[in-house]
């Protein structure tokens, strides 16, 4: 699923990101929009991830949409 698919599909796959990270709250939701950036940024923070880990979660996730 290509980025601009991901943004335009955020209310539908919110419920999908949430069963992944638990941590992250329905403002943290709210603010990332579907935007890649901010939630590995938000993953990163909650979860207590590095980077490149948070970016290998989110990637991992993103390929089984």
């Amino acid at each position: 699923m290509n980025e601009d698919r991901f943004q335009g599909q955020w209310k539908q796959l919110k419920g999908e990101a949430q069963k992944q990270w638990g941590k992250l709250t329905d403002d943290d939701y709210d603010q990332i929009q579907g935007d890649k950036e901010k939630m590995i940024g938000k993953i990163q923070e909650r979860h207590g991830h590095t980077r490149e880990q948070a970016e290998r979660e989110y990637d991992d996730w993103h390929r089984k949409l």
